[in-house]
């Protein structure tokens, strides 16, 4: 996580959270929270090129959490972000986890979100770990 290209698309990641929610609605991790033990953390490249990035986060060790899926602009719709949906829920399905969860933005910017999580089997559900209802956040989840 300490290629520049990562801490770039990172960085451009919590800047379009806060461009379509409050401080207090954004729950994208940084560098730092993304090292954490129970966080694991891919990145998926193309040559020397980043395409995108995703993570699990160790809820139990039952339930796995979605953080940080982000596609770079310029690789968006080649299926960066389903390639990614595959080898999480593969890893899932690896560690026995009954449930994935994710948190993501209500705006209408995060409507193709919505949809690969949709395409994957994904729900909307309540918050879950330490989320609140918030009207900036969709709560979705499935059985893995």
């Amino acid at each position: 996580m300490s290629s520049p290209a990562v801490v770039g698309l990172l960085h451009e990641h919590l800047q379009s959270m806060s461009l379509h929610s409050p401080p207090e609605s954004i729950h994208a991790l940084d560098i730092e929270a993304l090292r954490k033990p129970e966080i694991t953390f891919w990145s998926v490249w193309q040559n020397t090129e980043l395409m995108g990035c995703g993570a699990i986060k160790q809820l139990d060790s039952l339930h796995g959490e979605i953080k940080s899926m982000r596609t770079a602009s310029m690789h968006r719709r080649k299926g960066v972000g389903a390639f990614l949906m595959r080898h999480i829920l593969e890893e899932a399905k690896r560690r026995s986890y009954h449930r994935l969860s994710l948190e993501t933005g209500s705006a209408k910017a995060f409507a193709p979100a919505h949809q690969l999580y949709a395409n994957f089997g994904f729900h909307a559900c309540g918050p879950f770990a330490d989320y609140v209802e918030d009207p900036y956040s969709v709560f979705m989840t499935r059985e893995v």
